[in-house]
């Protein structure tokens, strides 16, 4: 790790910070009421020490071939997984990580009980809550960048409850593309106002990327995923 690439994520830490404090005093938040996920992904590990170093304590990734590759080594973070995931890949991402973004069918849920059970641990689930527009017959009529309807989110908050070795945490979304951000986290701000009616534990709002984190911060984002904005552009994993 050069001094310069240690001066530019310095940099950029400063400027998303500024960023964050800007867009929670614009919504009569306090600062700390908004947690910064750094998403790491593509990037080496060299990069993820040099964050925690800088006090970044929550990191994330969305491939569980990169969480598991770095997790091992840098495990005085709280590592997080925000992306897609397939059944098959439910343990490793228990053993790696400690919250879940993207829970998003019964099936997961079954997976992912039956590993935290056999490993010991217990995994903090946020539902990704899916923000397209949906017809009178549930189907989604616009574009979705993936999770459940929200209709359905309370039958499977019950499941996620309910189940043995997980926790549930809250919500996640993004923010369909081409879509007023505002709106959209606006919709997902009453999903999670419902959730918590009924599980008042479950509080945090996953919300908000390089681009929209502020739109998400006045939504009642209590975490905010941040790539470009912190490491920059993201290079090929060939």
């Amino acid at each position: 790790m050069t001094g310069t690439r240690e001066e530019e994520l310095a940099a950029n830490l400063k400027a998303v910070r500024e960023r964050i404090q800007a867009a929670c005093e614009a919504a009569g938040r306090p600062e700390g009421s908004v947690t910064l996920v750094g998403i790491t992904k593509t990037f080496p590990v060299s990069d993820v020490r040099a964050l925690a170093a800088l006090g970044v304590q929550d990191l994330g990734e969305n491939r569980e071939q990169e969480l598991k590759a770095k997790a091992p080594d840098c495990a005085d973070v709280t590592w997080h997984f925000v992306g897609q995931l397939q059944s098959n890949k439910a343990r490793s991402v228990v053993r790696n990580a400690s919250v879940l973004h993207s829970v998003d069918r019964s099936s997961l849920v079954k997976a992912l009980s039956r590993a935290a059970v056999e490993e010991g641990r217990v995994l903090r689930c946020l539902l990704q809550v899916s923000l397209a527009e949906y017809g009178p017959d549930g189907a989604a009529t616009g574009m979705s960048r993936g999770g459940v309807a929200p209709a359905d989110v309370p039958e499977l908050a019950a499941e996620v409850a309910a189940a043995d070795g997980l926790e549930l945490g809250g919500v996640m979304a993004v923010a369909p593309l081409g879509s007023d951000s505002d709106e959209a986290f606006g919709g997902l701000e009453s999903v999670a106002s419902r959730l918590r009616s009924e599980h008042p534990g479950a509080d945090w709002i996953s919300a908000g990327m390089s681009g929209d984190l502020e739109a998400a911060i006045r939504r009642g984002a209590t975490h905010v995923r941040l790539g470009r904005a912190l490491l920059g552009t993201r290079t090929s994993l060939g």
